[in-house]
């Protein structure tokens, strides 16, 4: 078990660096996911939600997950992420998302992508739109430098709606950075992507370090019952 402690006055560009790297190695762990077949029909959300945290152990050490693990087929995908649906089987022609928030050497990292499992074309284009809508929020956010939380969510609801989609969260985005990220704010609305986050996204926390930033899509379609998931780093280039 790495037992790193992150130092509290440890430079801009470092801090930077790290978490670019954790993100790299959840690239990594989500790309051996896909290699190894590990969604498929027949196994319990649970049962692929210990595997793939075994894997994170396997290839890179790490044994922390700052949340939950979140595995959600069909129309446990409707639900976000504070919602706990029952665990369910995966089946054929499914569509699925992982949301994970490995730790790595005490930086956080947060990914999250969608499968589908069968060639349903309505949950192949939600499964496609989610890139498209992440990188046009990104790029939003990249032209208004003093965009608030509030304005950027805005901002990507109305792309989800003009894409067809509803927005399934009540945030679509929080701060990322030294484990645990959740203590570097005490007003937990400043911490996130949301309706009532009326700060500069561009801006410090409480410690004068500066913000960095999870962007995550999720995407319902709530008369067909089925949804999508997909979030990265928004502030720091790969």
């Amino acid at each position: 078990m790495d037992e790193t402690v992150v130092p509290a006055d440890i430079d801009e560009e470092v801090r930077a660096l790290n978490l670019i790297e954790a993100e790299r190695k959840a690239v990594a762990l989500f790309d051996e996911v896909t290699e190894r077949g590990i969604v498929a029909p027949g196994q319990r959300e649970s049962e692929v939600s210990n595997q793939v945290r075994d894997l994170a152990a396997d290839l890179f050490g790490t044994s922390k997950h700052w949340h939950k693990r979140i595995v959600r087929s069909g129309p446990n995908t409707l639900h976000p992420y504070r919602g706990n649906p029952p665990d369910r089987l995966i089946a054929a022609g499914d569509i699925v998302f992982l949301d994970f928030g490995p730790v790595f050497s005490e930086w956080e990292a947060d990914f999250g992508r969608t499968y589908v499992l069968g060639d349903d074309p309505e949950k192949l284009r939600l499964r496609d739109d989610l890139p498209g809508i992440w990188e046009a929020g990104r790029k939003y956010f990249e032209t208004h430098p003093d965009i608030t939380g509030a304005e950027l969510y805005a901002h990507i609801v109305s792309l989800a709606e003009a894409a067809g989609w509803a927005f399934g969260g009540p945030h679509s985005g929080h701060l990322v950075g030294e484990f645990p990220h959740e203590l570097i704010d005490d007003d937990l609305v400043n911490s996130y992507i949301t309706p009532s986050n009326h700060r500069p996204l561009r801006s410090t926390d409480d410690a004068g370090r500066r913000c960095h930033w999870i962007l995550e899509i999720h995407l319902v379609d709530r008369a067909r019952t089925f949804g999508g998931f997909f979030e990265q780093l928004l502030t720091l280039s790969r």
